[in-house]
């Protein structure tokens, strides 16, 4: 079946408008990307813009048409640049403006003379380039990195810019070798592998911006809301596997928290001062155990940290620098009135008979408890691990005791 090169174009509008208008749709169920969504639909409505006017270039005077339309589609390809560059605060505001002014230079220099060499040719170049830039944009976003879709939109858009680029450097050979029927050839082909691109880009950027709405989500229910730390269910989660990847054939050390005196810092001050002691801690944790210790709040004031590749000696160290910093350093004031907050410490490490993360927390549950009882602000270490009857973690809370 023939297909003419207006047909073509008739369709390549159709995806793009198809493509903008499912962006701005999106836009609504995703607030916090609206601005990257609402740029990647003009830079959609302004591609089609261009197609609409292409077969109508010559119905206009001189090179007028040819220039309008191809600095229309760079424009639409740069606001495809500049919402992906936003999806990781980054934009190329002045870089646009000045490609586009060279754009409009060259159409002005080349003339009528040179206006099919700059339309088959030429317009191409600044396409490549703003394409192959998008996709190095999607690769270089930190923030989505491990998403499928990021990688897919990058190939589209960098399979995109070495078309256009060969378009550019390649095809004037071929127009060469076998005529200006290759013109038609490529032409026709150029229409085909746009209509592809409007409608995988567009569709694998919403994904991408779908996934990372996901991924929020899940860290979100993962994370406890007031000091930013994991909470009790993703500290079971992410034990457990440590432990079940065999983590724990080498020493794995676990710390048990609880902050002395809580309640009655609570009762006295309030929970406002109460809830800046905890992010204090929070702070205070995070900062001496570093990146590889997985630390959350699990109730109220206690806290537990899984410690991997480090034994109870380490493990003791780490201990008593949390201790020593949190008293040293956490000072509130309330009415004039000085606060110190210190925390108490049980230390487990992994042993032959703690074969579950629940058994490791109920031993060093056991040491806290030593800790409380000899007047806190320390840190004991568990002498055994007595392996509990049930891994339930629930189970293993109910039984521990805290001394206020």
């Amino acid at each position: 079946m023939h297909v003419d090169l207006t047909t073509l174009y008739f369709l390549a509008i159709g995806t793009l408008l198809a493509s903008c208008g499912m962006t701005l749709w999106e836009h609504r169920t995703h607030p916090m990307r609206s601005r990257e969504l609402k740029i990647l639909a003009a830079g959609y409505a302004t591609l089609a813009i261009g197609c609409a006017v292409a077969p109508l270039r010559h119905d206009l005077p001189g090179v007028t048409g040819s220039a309008l339309s191809n600095l229309i589609i760079v424009i639409g390809y740069l606001l495809i640049l500049h919402g992906v560059a936003s999806l990781s605060n980054r934009q190329y505001r002045a870089g646009s403006i000045g490609m586009l002014v060279l754009l409009a230079l060259a159409w002005a220099v080349g003339g009528t003379r040179g206006q099919e060499a700059m339309w088959s040719y030429v317009s191409a170049f600044p396409i490549a380039v703003a394409c192959g830039m998008t996709s190095r944009e999607l690769l270089r976003c930190d923030g989505m990195k491990g998403m499928q879709s990021r990688h897919i939109a990058a190939i589209v858009s960098g399979a995109h810019a070495l078309f256009y680029a060969a378009r550019a450097f390649v095809l004037p050979g071929l127009v060469a070798l076998y005529g200006q029927r290759m013109l038609l050839v490529v032409g026709k082909i150029t229409i085909y592998e746009g209509v592809l691109y409007s409608v995988v880009l567009p569709m694998t950027l919403l994904r991408l911006v779908r996934d990372e709405a996901h991924g929020q989500l899940l860290k979100q229910s993962q994370t406890d809301y007031l000091t930013g730390l994991g909470n009790r269910r993703w500290f079971f989660e992410q034990g457990a596997r440590v432990i079940r990847d065999g983590e724990a054939s080498r020493p794995v050390s676990l710390l048990a928290f609880d902050l002395d005196q809580f309640k009655a810092i609570n009762d006295r001050y309030g929970h406002d001062t109460g809830d800046e002691v905890l992010k204090s801690f929070g702070d205070v944790a995070r900062s001496v155990l570093g990146r590889d210790a997985i630390l959350a709040r699990i109730g109220g004031e206690e806290f537990a940290a899984l410690l991997p590749r480090r034994d109870s000696v380490r493990g003791k160290e780490v201990g008593e620098a949390i201790v020593r910093r949190f008293a040293d350093t956490v000072s509130h004031r309330k009415n004039g009135v000085e606060i110190r907050a210190t925390v108490s410490i049980g230390l487990a490490q992994s042993t032959s008979e703690t074969l579950t993360l629940a058994d490791l927390l109920a031993a060093a549950d056991q040491a806290l408890y030593s800790a409380k009882s000899l007047g806190g602000n320390r840190v004991e270490v568990a002498q055994t691990a007595a392996r509990l009857g049930s891994s339930d973690d629930d189970e293993v809370a109910s039984r521990r005791r805290r001394a206020v």
